[in-house]
This record gives C-alpha cells, structure tokens and sequence, in this order.
C-alpha cells in the first residue's frame, strides 16, 4: 500500500505541478513557481505548502522503506474497505480534475501569486462551476490520502493543508479582485468558491 501511494503522488506531482510549470515555462518563458520566500503572511504559507508536501512525500518513503504505520497514530475507526476504495477513487479523480483544470488555465497557470505579470481572468470549463479547483482537487486529495492511510500523521496532514488552502485562496482573490476590478467581483458573485 505505501508503495502505490508513493508511487501515486509522485506521478500526481509529476503531472499536477512539474509538467505544467514546466510547459509554461518552455512555451513562454514563464517561471510559474511564485512562491515568495520573505517573511509575510504570504511568504509563510508559502513555507508550510512546502513543508506540507515533504512531509507527504517523507512519511510515504519511510512507509515504503518498512517504517511500521502504527508509529503514525493509526484510526482504526477509519480502517474499512469501504472508506480505503472511497480515498483511491478520491485520489485518482482528484488528479484527472486538477489536470483538466491546468490545462484550462493554459498561460494562467502559477503555483502562487504573480504579482510581476498580469494573467487573464480564467472563468470559463471546470472555472464555470468552481473559482478555485485547483484546490478544491488538492483538498479531495488529501482526504484521499487520509482514507486510504487512516492516521494521525494524514490527519495532521489533511487539517494543515485544508488551513493553507483556506488562507491562499483568500490571499488570491484578494490579488484577483485588484488585477481585475469588476470583472472578478462580478465573477465571484455567480460563481461559488469550492463548487
């Protein structure tokens, strides 16, 4: 099991962050990784996004590597089939619809805020129903993680990530709203947040 995890989101990452960045970047010149590394608010959720997706690609490792999953606070509460087949069916959909969401993005995509180059307002596909699906797909992925490997350390994992998300989604809108004016309020009033 912590084989085909590892394995899953090292494939998630590759497809859902690496090959888009690097597509923009290859087509125009784009670096789209715009995390800041200062010391506003910003900045630190920036620093726990990273430390968030170490700490999933570390506890996999170690996993794989004969770590024993009682040391991470097993829920033995969350331990049925049923709610192991929900995360991998969570985990694989997660990923066809941040990909579908990417690429609707096209020149827009950015792992955080670019304030140097002004993006097109994106609304349109997966945009119509959902102003963030990107994350939206992260959060489902993270309560995928947590149902198939039910424990203290995904718990801790999901919550932190689900907080970050939060506040990055609000830091956005907020840019947004100012690099778009009307057309963005206009935009987040007949469109909900999440779905």
């Amino acid at each position: 099991m912590p084989i085909a995890l590892l394995v899953f989101f090292a494939t998630f990452f590759a497809l859902a962050f690496f090959w888009p960045t690097f597509r923009l970047w290859r087509r125009d010149g784009v670096n789209a990784l715009v995390l800041p590394y200062d010391d506003t608010a910003y900045g630190l959720v920036g620093k726990w996004f990273r430390a968030t997706l170490i700490a999933v690609f570390a506890l996999l490792i170690a996993l794989s590597l004969g770590l024993p999953d009682r040391v991470l606070g097993q829920l033995r509460w969350l331990e049925q089939s049923a709610l192991q087949k929900a995360g991998w069916a969570l985990l694989i959909l997660s990923l066809v619809w941040i990909v579908a969401a990417q690429a609707q993005m096209g020149a827009s995509w950015r792992i955080g805020i670019d304030k140097d180059t002004p993006t097109p307002l994106v609304t349109r596909g997966i945009f119509a129903r959902s102003r963030n699906p990107i994350f939206l797909g992260m959060r489902a992925s993270l309560l995928g993680l947590l149902l198939v490997l039910p424990s203290g350390m995904t718990l801790a994992i999901f919550l932190l990530g689900e907080v970050l998300m939060q506040v990055q989604v609000r830091l956005e809108e907020t840019h947004l709203l100012g690099l778009h004016g009307n057309s963005f309020e206009q935009y987040r009033q007949s469109v909900r947040r999440w779905f």
